[in-house]
């Protein structure tokens, strides 16, 4: 129980953002599974498709401050490797 006016309301405002905080995570954490699981089953053309959106998704998450800004950043440049690893093969085969 809060013993002052100010912790009760910190209390409170905490409380309310936490739940916004946990839906966004919640939300980008299921863009990003859904994101992983085309470039594992090889969906070149799907990933690239719904990467703009999982980019999107991490710039506004940073934005809001639910991450830190870096941490969107690495996971961006991560999860374009990733796709490009998956595009190259696909383009070696062609060949």
């Amino acid at each position: 129980m809060a013993n002052t006016k100010s912790a009760a309301k910190a209390l409170r405002s905490s409380g309310r953002k936490r739940l916004l905080n946990k839906s966004v995570k919640t939300a980008l954490h299921s863009i990003e599974k859904k994101f992983l699981g085309l470039i594992t089953e090889g969906k070149k053309d799907d990933a690239t498709k719904l990467f703009p959106e999982v980019s999107s998704a991490l710039d506004k998450a940073a934005k809001r401050g639910v991450i830190h800004a870096n941490h969107a950043s690495r996971q961006k440049s991560r999860f374009a490797v990733r796709l490009a690893k998956v595009a190259a093969p696909a383009a070696a085969a062609a060949k």
